[in-house]
C-alpha cells in the first residue's frame, strides 16, 4: 500500500484528494514493474489502462502504415499514460515501451465509472492534463509547419520538465539524441549543431551527456516562436 499511495500521491490529478481520500482512491490500484525494453501497452490491447509514474521513463510511440517508428512522448515520474483510452474505454493505439527499469501504479477501466462517481475531480483534471498536453503538440506542429528546425528544438527544451536552480532552469533531455531527432523530424547532426549553437549564444549549458540548463528563457521563447 506504501508505494501505492506515493505513486498516487505525487500525480497531479490525484493531488486535490485527501490523505484519506488517496487511500481510498489506491484500493483500485494495481503496482506494476518493467525492465528496460518492455513493452508495457501495445496496440490492440484487450483492455485499456491507466498508467501512473513513480519510477523511472516510458517512451510512447506509433508506427505509420510504412513500418516507420514516430515517437509521441517520454512519461516520466508523475505523470500519467494511457488517459484516452482510459476515459473512452477503447483499446490503446499506440505503443508504451520502458526506456529504463519503471514502476507505476495501474487502473483498469473497468473501475473507472466507480473511481469518477466518487470523485469526479479527476476526471476534471485529467481534462486538464491533456490540454496542457495538446497546447504542447500544437506549438511543436506549429514549428514543424514552419520548417524551422532551430524552433523545434527551442519549443522542445521548454516543454521538457525540470527544476529551478537559481535563477536557471535544470533539465535532463528523456530519450537519446537520436530519439529526440526522430520526434523533432531533424538528424541527429543537426539537433546537436542547434544545441551547440544555443550553448554558444548563451542561450544554455550542456551538462553531460543529457543535463541542460536553460540560462535565457526568453531567447529561447523568442526562436520558439515561428515567424
Amino acid at each position: 500500500m506504501l508505494e501505492d499511495e506515493l505513486c498516487i500521491a505525487r500525480v497531479p490529478i490525484f493531488q486535490g484528494l485527501t490523505r484519506d481520500e488517496q487511500l481510498e482512491v489506491a484500493e483500485f490500484v494495481r503496482p506494476m514493474s518493467v525492465s528496460k525494453g518492455d513493452i508495457v501497452s501495445a496496440p490492440g490491447q484487450s483492455e485499456s489502462r491507466l498508467y501512473v509514474m513513480h519510477t523511472g521513463q516510458l517512451k510512447v510511440s506509433h508506427t505509420s502504415a510504412n513500418g516507420q517508428e514516430q515517437i509521441l512522448r517520454t512519461v516520466s515520474e508523475g505523470e500519467v499514460v494511457g488517459e484516452r483510452a482510459f476515459l473512452t474505454g477503447h483499446t490503446p493505439t499506440d505503443l508504451v515501451v520502458a526506456l529504463e527499469d519503471s514502476q507505476m501504479c495501474v487502473f483498469d477501466h473497468s473501475n473507472l465509472s466507480a473511481l469518477l462517481r466518487t470523485y469526479p475531480d479527476i476526471s476534471a483534471r485529467m481534462l486538464r492534463t491533456l490540454s496542457d498536453r495538446l497546447a504542447s503538440v500544437e506549438r511543436l506542429l506549429a514549428t514543424i509547419t514552419s520548417n524551422d528546425v532551430t524552433a523545434r528544438v527551442a519549443a522542445y527544451l521548454l516543454d521538457q520538465p525540470g527544476k529551478m536552480e537559481g535563477n536557471n532552469f535544470t533539465l535532463q533531455l528523456p530519450m537519446a539524441k537520436q530519439d529526440i531527432a526522430a520526434y523533432l523530424g531533424t538528424s541527429p547532426e543537426t539537433l546537436s549543431r542547434r544545441l551547440t549553437k544555443f550553448a554558444a549564444d548563451g542561450i544554455i549549458e550542456s551538462k553531460g551527456r543529457r543535463g541542460i540548463t536553460i540560462l535565457d528563457f526568453e531567447a529561447l521563447e523568442e526562436i520558439a516562436t515561428p515567424n
